[in-house]
């Protein structure tokens, strides 16, 4: 699967018709140290109209006199407010929900505010999306990895999507429980979205772009994964302490539940660690060769650092834990959260 997954993901492609308008869509909450640069990033599209819309979501740093700033200066940039989060949303997508009714764009392009997008993005994703009559275009920005804590988190987003993800996330693959997403970089069409209820209908995840494409596929709509690499990118985090802690509030969303994760157990450590203990069977270093040789590729495609690949093992372990303590919290009643908000009801 990993293998076939290589050559089926390919860079998006194509030409946005005249009249289209993406609107950057940009969730924040106290983004002081990231802001500033994400808008210098958008600002420099091309190939495409954009408007840039922000909204604060109840920061209490300088985010929005940042953003308020380059408003001032730049007719293509809003700065908009969130209201109170309502009971049943989480944060994230009640102010992408928000931006998407304030957003006058035929397409809605969501990044986060630690994205930095590349020159042609939104004219390439929009280009794709009508080339190919897809709802939703998205990728996975280039991870800048700069700490041990960051290299034995990050690279599992892009080694399960490849290896443990039927087709890819192609528009093919039309059943929505293969449908995934990066809400780092998310283009959807403006009246797809809003046909199959937008951020509204998923107001309870964390982990809003994988609801929302499985959402638009239920819905009929196509959803498509291409290279992200070139897109855009993105340090997600600085340290192991935050990817622990952002990687595991969405866990509970996706392999950590009480059925799947045993499963996802014994495929990634029965593949990528229980070899080791068979060592030095011939059948054991093959296996770790292989496996090996299939990170190397992932790594290698998606522009990430060539060291990390040596950290393979770890990575697998350590994505394992994440899984099960999220799912030790979830049984024991423990909210999942992110900064500052508690969602005692997330799933």
């Amino acid at each position: 699967m990993g293998v076939v997954n290589l050559f089926l993901v390919r860079p998006a492609r194509g030409t946005p018709p005249e009249g289209t308008l993406v609107s950057i869509l940009i969730p924040a909450r106290n983004e002081a140290a990231n802001i500033a640069a994400c808008l210098d990033a958008v600002l420099a599209s091309r190939g495409v109209a954009v408007e840039v819309v922000v909204m604060d979501d109840g920061s209490t740093d300088a985010t929005p006199t940042i953003v308020a700033a380059y408003a001032a200066r730049d007719a293509r940039v809003r700065l908009e407010a969130a209201p109170p989060l309502p009971a049943g949303w989480t944060g994230k997508v009640h102010a992408c929900a928000r931006l998407a009714a304030a957003a006058r764009g035929t397409h809605f392009l969501f990044i986060d505010a630690d994205v930095r997008l590349a020159p042609d993005a939104a004219a390439q994703m929009a280009g794709h999306a009508a080339r190919t009559g897809t709802a939703m275009v998205t990728g996975v920005p280039r991870q800048v990895i700069g700490s041990l804590g960051e290299a034995a988190t990050v690279p599992m987003i892009n080694f399960l999507l490849f290896c443990y993800l039927p087709g890819g996330g192609r528009a093919f693959t039309r059943r929505s429980g293969m449908a995934a997403a990066c809400g780092q970089l998310l283009l959807v069409e403006r009246e797809g979205y809003f046909a199959a209820g937008g951020h509204e209908a998923v107001r309870g995840v964390l982990h809003d772009g994988l609801a929302l494409a499985r959402r638009m596929r239920e819905h009929g709509l196509a959803t498509e994964i291409v290279e992200g690499h070139g897109l855009a990118t993105c340090r997600m985090y600085a340290n192991f302490r935050d990817s622990w802690a952002g990687f595991i509030k969405n866990a509970r969303e996706g392999m950590a539940t009480p059925v799947g994760l045993p499963i996802w157990t014994v495929m990634l450590a029965g593949a990528h660690l229980w070899p080791f203990f068979f060592l030095p069977r011939p059948a054991a270093l093959l296996a770790l060769a292989l496996g090996f040789a299939l990170r190397a590729a992932v790594t290698l495609r998606v522009r990430e650092p060539w060291w990390t690949i040596p950290l393979h093992p770890l990575t697998v372990a350590v994505a394992l834990a994440i899984q099960w303590a999220a799912l030790v919290r979830g049984l024991l009643g423990r909210p999942a959260g992110w900064k500052g908000r508690a969602y005692p009801g997330t799933a």
